[in-house]
């Protein structure tokens, strides 16, 4: 298992080989600490590129740009949900320099805590984004890469700013990741 700690980055791969997880510092309506354990064994493409995308900066002010109470929280869109510079009505839609990856499906259920990798309809197109689960979601199951789970901090997840509507876009200020750090 890796752990990894959101201090996301922006750049080329250049993670280290091994990391047990991240940890995600983050602040706006929920301030605190996230962390995650990555699941190398279950995802290994994506746990790589999240990884070496954290190493880069590349998720370092970030926002969580959907949340849907009682569903999950998304982030990741290094391209148009960033503070500075970013272009906050194209969220969700951006993604990094990377390749996209194939899918890698796993038999673990989608549950409260866990981490998913967001992707459009086809199912080999995740690049950076992620979602974090509030609830059981057994649509999910299989259908989505589950590349970690929650080990501490869930109460900080659980204030996320809350978006509206159905697709749950966050207006305003969206809380934001400051900081994602790979773990050891």
């Amino acid at each position: 298992m890796r752990k990894l700690t959101l201090a996301l980055a922006f750049g080329v791969l250049s993670a280290p080989a091994m990391a047990d997880g991240i940890t995600i510092e983050v602040a706006g309506v929920a301030n605190g600490t996230i962390s995650i354990d990555l699941l190398e064994d279950v995802a290994p493409q994506h746990v790589e590129q999240i990884t070496a995308l954290a190493s880069e900066g590349f998720y370092d002010g970030v926002y969580f740009h959907r949340v849907i109470d009682g569903f999950m929280a998304q982030t990741g869109d290094g391209e148009f949900a960033k503070a500075e510079g970013g272009n906050l009505r194209r969220a969700g839609m951006g993604g990094s320099e990377m390749p996209d990856l194939n899918a890698e499906f796993s038999d673990i259920p989608y549950e409260r805590g866990i981490v998913g990798m967001a992707r459009s309809q086809n199912p080999n197109s995740a690049n950076s984004q992620f979602f974090i689960m509030f609830d059981e979601a057994p649509f999910l199951n299989g259908q989505y890469t589950v590349v970690g789970r929650v080990t501490s901090g869930m109460e900080i997840v659980d204030k996320i700013k809350k978006g509206r509507g159905q697709n749950g876009a966050v207006t305003g200020e969206p809380d934001q990741m400051v900081k994602v750090t790979v773990t050891e």
